[in-house]
C-alpha cells in the first residue's frame, strides 16, 4: 500500500505549490457554467435558458447544503494525517463518501416533493417551470455521485493532494462540455439535455476519483479498517462537525439570496448589472479559493500535531498570499473591470450601473480575504460551532445594514455585502484565541 502524502514542509513555497492547482482548477468552474449557459442560450429557445438558470440556483442551494462533506472531511483527514493516524485517515475517506451516496440516493427519492416546493418558492410559473423542472430532474439522476465526490475532494485536499484534485475538476468539467454538446445539439434535449450531460460527468468524476483515491492509498483504502469504519464515536463526531458547517453553509447561501432579492428591488437593470459584477467577485473568490482551501489542509495537519506554532505559521504563510493575491484582483478589476462588463453584456444601461459600482464590486476581492482565509482555518481545525455562529451572526448583521442602507440604492446592496464579510471576519477572529489555547505547544528541547 502506498501510504498517504507525508506533509510539506511550511515554506512559502510549498503553499503556493499546494495552493496553484486548486486555483487553476477553480477557475474552470465559471467557465463550464458560461459554456452551459452558452450551449442552451445559442439554440434561441428563451424559456429553456431562463430554465436552466432558475434551475442551477435550485440545485446549488439543494446540493451546496452538503457541501460539509467536502469542507468537514477536509479538516478530519488533515487532522488524521497530521497525528500520523494512517487507518482513521482510510476509514474518513469509507465514511465520508457512504455518507455522499446514502444522502445524494435520499435526494433522488426525495425529488417528487423538494422540485415542486422549490418551483413554487422561486415563483418562475409557465414554461420557465417546465424547462426548470426538466433540468433539475436530469441533475438529481447525478445527486449521488456529487456528494460521493465531494468526500473525495475533501480527503483529497485533507492530505494536500491538489494536483490530483486539479486533474479530477478538469475532467469532469471537460467531459459536462462534451455530454452538454452531444444532448443538446445533436440529440435536441433542450434543458434536460444540459442537466443529464452534468448529472452523468458527476458520475464519471465519481469513476475517476474512486481511481485516484485506490491509486493513493491503495485497495483498501473505501473499505478502511472494518472496526473504525464502523466505530460509533468516530461517527457521531463526523455529523457533530457536518452538522454546524451545514448550518453555517444554509445562513450564507440565505446572504446570497438576500443580495439578490436587493438587486431585484432596484429594477431590472440593476438587477443585471449586480449579477454581471457577481461574476467578477466569483472569479476573486474561486481563486482565492486555493490559499483558504491549502489553510484548511495545513491547519488540520497542525491540529492534528498538536504544534501551536505550525498552526500560526500556516495561517501566516496562507495570510500573506491570499492578502497580496486580493490587492491585486483589486487592482487589475478597477483597471480592466470595465472592459468585463463590456464582454458579458452589450446592454448601455446595465453597462452603466455596473460601472457606477465596478469599485465597490472590486473591494470585495481585499475586503473578503480575512473572512475567506479564517473560514479555511475553522474549517481545517473542525470547529464547526465558531463557523455556524459566525455565519448565523454575519447573516443577521448583513440584513440590517442592507435595510439601513436602502437609501443609498445600488451603493448600499454592495456596501451592506462588504460589511458582512467584515462581519464574518470579526466573529471568526473573536476565536481564534480559543483556537489557539486548544492546540498544545510543543515540549521544549533539551
Amino acid at each position: 500500500m502506498q501510504p498517504p502524502a507525508q506533509p510539506l514542509l511550511l515554506t512559502r513555497r510549498s503553499i503556493f505549490a499546494q495552493a496553484w492547482p486548486i486555483m487553476l482548477g477553480q477557475t474552470t468552474v465559471p467557465l463550464v457554467g458560461l459554456v452551459d449557459t452558452a450551449v442552451i442560450g445559442w439554440t434561441g429557445d428563451a424559456a429553456a435558458l431562463a430554465g436552466v438558470a432558475l434551475g442551477v440556483a435550485i440545485i446549488n442551494f439543494i446540493f451546496w447544503a452538503f457541501g460539509f462533506l467536502r469542507m468537514g472531511m477536509t479538516g478530519l483527514t488533515a487532522q488524521a494525517h497530521g497525528r500520523g493516524d494512517r487507518p482513521e485517515v482510510n476509514a474518513l475517506l469509507a465514511r465520508g463518501v457512504v455518507a455522499g451516496l446514502a444522502i445524494g440516493a435520499a435526494l433522488v427519492a426525495l425529488q417528487l416533493l423538494i422540485v415542486p416546493v422549490a418551483l413554487a418558492a422561486l415563483a418562475g410559473g409557465g414554461s420557465l417551470d417546465a424547462a426548470a423542472r426538466e433540468f433539475v430532474s436530469a441533475r438529481f439522476l447525478g445527486a449521488p455521485a456529487a456528494l460521493g465526490f465531494y468526500a473525495i475532494n475533501g480527503w483529497l485536499y485533507g492530505l494536500g493532494r491538489t494536483r490530483d484534485t486539479l486533474w479530477l475538476q478538469v475532467a469532469m468539467n471537460a467531459v459536462n462540455v462534451a455530454f452538454d454538446l452531444l444532448f443538446v445539439w445533436h440529440f435536441g434535449m433542450g434543458a434536460r439535455g444540459v442537466g443529464l450531460g452534468t448529472a452523468l460527468a458527476e458520475w464519471v468524476a465519481l469513476g475517476l476519483g474512486v481511481f485516484a483515491v485506490l491509486r493513493i492509498a491503495g485497495p483498501g483504502a473505501l473499505a478502511g479498517q472494518r472496526a473504525g469504519f464502523f466505530e460509533a464515536a468516530a461517527w457521531k463526531r463526523l455529523f457533530a462537525v457536518n452538522a454546524d458547517i451545514m448550518i453555517r453553509t444554509v445562513a450564507l447561501l440565505a446572504l446570497f439570496l438576500w443580495l439578490a432579492n436587493a438587486g431585484a428591488r432596484l429594477g431590472t437593470v440593476q438587477l443585471a448589472a449586480n449579477h454581471v459584477l457577481m461574476q467578477l467577485v466569483g472569479i476573486f473568490a474561486f481563486v482565492l479559493d486555493g490559499f483558504a482551501f491549502t489553510a484548511e489542509s495545513r491547519v488540520g495537519i497542525a491540529v492534528g500535531s498538536g504544534s501551536r506554532a505550525d498552526l500560526k505559521r500556516a495561517m501566516r504563510l496562507t495570510g500573506e498570499f491570499s492578502l497580496g493575491f486580493g490587492l491585486l484582483a483589486t487592482i487589475v478589476s478597477v483597471a480592466l473591470g470595465g472592459h468585463l462588463i463590456d464582454l458579458l453584456t452589450t446592454n448601455d444601461a446595465v453597462r452603466a450601473a455596473a460601472r457606477e459600482v465596478l469599485p465597490l464590486a472590486a473591494l470585495a476581492a481585499t475586503v473578503g480575504v480575512p473572512a475567506w482565509l479564517l473560514d479555511g482555518v475553522f474549517i481545517g481545525a473542525t470547529q464547526g460551532r465558531a463557523l455556524r455562529n459566525a455565519a448565523i451572526l454575519a447573516t443577521l448583521l448583513y440584513v440590517g445594514t442592507d435595510l439601513l442602507l436602502r437609501p443609498l440604492g445600488a451603493a448600499g446592496v454592495w456596501l451592506a455585502l462588504l460589511a458582512s464579510y467584515f462581519y464574518r471576519a470579526v466573529t471568526l477572529g473573536a476565536h481564534l484565541p480559543r483556537l489557539f489555547a486548544s492546540v498544545a505547544e510543543p515540549p521544549p528541547r533539551p
